[in-house]
This record gives structure tokens, C-alpha cells and sequence, in this order.
């Protein structure tokens, strides 16, 4: 696949790879052949898929925070990475309550660390920065969210992503604009996948639900969110990385979204739960006033599907086929890193087919 080619023997540094997306992305890199450096600290759930595929005999792993910056550039400086792609973050809207600090901190002086090191290490060519959907100002219309409409950010989680992405484009302008390094921030909608434990994540909750035979807690079933499998932002993310390396002037930023038909609510994604899982599976509406969260999201990917050609491989519905295909070999013993690898291929090859 000339995508994952290009990758072979690059030398790319991943952070966050502990984390649910950051192991996935990791685990196509090996295949691809490229040297990969993950740095993260050490998996933010039990059980976690880094541990479950034991990733960290399959890459360099070095347990860090990128809010350390001496020791983030000292791996820099050990490593020199050609390839950066950001992925470390506190990622939970619930949690940026609890811990708005903390996340500040994690998202946006993480982010100032990254991209110091970039500037300060040589090697580097091309930079990814992974935000969110959520970094746009919500305005709860029904239209998607188009790369230059306005940043904001209500709660702690979404407002720290927007300040990540205006860090981002302050070091573009003001250090990388010699060409010896391409930026781009990549604006993902919602993820679902194999190996997601996270709490206060529906996915999850539904596949906890069915472990332990009791019905789903929904807190929320009518928000609507652009949910999308994971492999399809990762493929995106190797897309934009590989470009703009080989042509600087397609660096930028890019929402990378399910097409409309395929932003759902909650609750219908809790019912194709149900129905993809079978045994009488279902949930219970319990909305418990939570913190505020956006009711109505929705991404615009005009934009990468006509720079890159690009465009979602799965439905909804495949999307939670394959979800639940990993969790129930996951829970029935099986090889889960041939399970996972055997995603990989599958998707490559719709991908390659575009």
C-alpha cells in the first residue's frame, strides 16, 4: 500500500501512543515497517489495549509526560524523530471538569512542549497535531463545522483543544515558515473501536454493560455526535503527515468526519449496540444533569476530501461491527493483536481502493 510504504524505516515519534487511538496508530506503524518512539505515561485504563497487544515490545516506549519538557526533549534529542504526531491529551469532557488544571496543562503546554522540541530538533520534517471537533465555537445548528469557522470551546476539554490549536498556528507562523518543517492540526470527530476502556465513553459503557449482562445506562441518548470508526482519522493523520512532507503547502488544518448520513445520536448508536451484539441486549435513558455538553455536532470534511481525495470507509454500522467483533474476541480469550492486525489489512485495503 503506497500509504503505509512511505513509512518504512521513518523514524516517527507518537505521543499519547498508551492511549486508545495511540495504540491503534502505533500498531499500523510496525506493520508499515517504520521505527517508532512512543511516548506517554503509562496506559490511562485497566485493562487497556497497549497492554492487551503488549505494544510495548513491538515499539520503543518511554513512559513520560509531556508536561516535562527536559525529558520530552531529551527523547527528541536521542531519538530524532522525522515524523511527530501528537496525540497525547487529557480527553474526557467529564474529566476537564473535575480536573481543569490538569488539563490545561496536558493540552496546552503539552502541545507549547511538543512543538518547542520540534523547532529545537532538526530531524523534524513533518508535525501532526490531533485536536477534536469539539474546538469550534457551538453554536448547535444543524450545519457542519467547516476549518474556518470560529474556535472557542465551552467546557475545559474543548476550550484547551482550541487553545491547542491556536498554539499551533502561532509556532507556524512565527518558526516553521523556512519550509524545514510542515505543521497541520487534524480536528477528529468522535472515535469508536476495539480497545476503548475509557470511562463516561458510550461505547465502552455498552461493551462494560454486556460483560456483565446488565442493561446500558445512557446519560444522554439525543446528542448527536459524527461518530466514526478509529481507524479512520488514523489513516487520515498518516495521510496529512505523508503530504505535507512531500509538499509543504498542503500543511494546514482538517476536520475529518463520517459523512452526514452517518452522524447519529446516542441513543442510536446504543441501539445498533444492542442490535450488532444480540442476547437481548439494551438500555436504560438515565440523564443525570451532568456538566455541560454540546447536544448537536457536526463536522464539514469538504475541505480533506478535496485536498487529499479522501473520504469515510465505514458506516455507522460497519463501524460498530467491527467494534464489536474485537470487544467479543477480546472477552473470549483470542489473539487480540492478530484480531487487531486483521482490522488493519481489512481497512487498508478499502482505503487503497479510495
Amino acid at each position: 500500500m503506497e500509504l503505509l510504504d512511505f513509512y518504512k524505516g521513518k523514524r516517527v515519534l507518537v505521543t499519547g501512543d498508551t492511549g486508545f487511538k495511540g495504540s491503534w496508530l502505533v500498531r499500523i506503524l510496525h506493520l508499515a515497517g517504520a521505527e517508532v518512539t512512543g511516548y506517554a505515561l503509562k496506559a490511562p485504563t485497566e485493562p487497556s489495549m497497549f497492554e492487551i497487544l503488549h505494544l510495548g515490545e513491538t515499539i520503543h516506549h518511554v513512559d513520560g509526560d509531556v508536561r516535562d519538557f527536559a525529558h520530552l526533549k531529551q527523547v527528541f534529542d536521542e531519538t530524532k524523530p522525522e515524523i511527530v504526531l501528537h496525540l497525547a491529551a487529557q480527553p474526557i469532557v467529564r474529566e476537564s471538569y473535575r480536573d481543569p488544571v490538569g488539563t490545561y496543562a496536558a493540552n496546552v503546554m503539552g502541545t507549547v512542549h511538543v512543538l518547542e522540541c520540534a523547532r529545537q530538533c532538526e530531524s523534524v520534517r513533518s508535525l501532526v497535531n490531533v485536536t477534536t471537533d469539539k474546538v469550534y465555537e457551538n453554536k448547535e445548528w444543524e450545519y457542519g463545522y467547516r476549518e474556518n469557522d470560529p474556535l472557542d470551546g465551552y467546557d475545559p476539554y474543548s476550550n484547551s483543544k482550541s487553545c491547542s490549536e491556536l498554539v499551533t498556528h502561532s509556532y507556524k507562523q512565527s518558526f516553521f515558515t523556512d519550509g524545514r518543517c510542515a505543521v497541520s492540526t487534524c480536528r477528529a470527530g468522535n472515535v469508536i473501536g476495539g480497545g476503548d476502556f475509557a470511562a463516561d465513553r458510550i461505547v465502552p459503557d455498552c461493551v462494560r454493560a454486556a460483560e456483565k449482562k446488565e442493561p446500558i445506562i445512557v446519560r444522554n441518548p439525543h446528542s448527536t455526535r459524527p461518530f466514526q470508526h478509529v481507524l479512520e482519522p488514523l489513516f487520515l493523520y498518516l495521510t496529512v503527515a505523508k503530504a505535507q512532507w512531500e509538499n509543504a503547502e498542503l500543511a494546514g488544518c482538517y476536520n475529518v468526519g463520517p459523512d452526514d448520513c452517518d452522524c447519529v445520536n446516542t441513543g442510536r448508536l446504543a441501539d445498533l449496540f444492542c442490535e450488532t451484539w444480540g442476547g437481548g441486549m439494551h438500555w436504560i435513558n438515565r440523564y443525570d444533569g451532568g456538566p455541560h455538553e454540546a447536544n448537536f455536532l457536526k463536522l464539514d470534511c469538504s475541505k480533506v476530501k478535496k485536498v487529499f481525495g479522501w473520504k469515510p470507509h465505514f458506516h455507522v454500522e460497519e463501524a460498530m461491527a467491527a467494534t464489536v467483533e474485537w470487544s467479543k474476541k477480546w472477552l473470549a480469550g483470542a489473539d487480540m493483536r492478530e484480531v487487531t492486525d486483521e482490522q488493519i489489512r481489512a481497512y487498508a485495503a478499502r482505503f487503497e481502493e479510495k
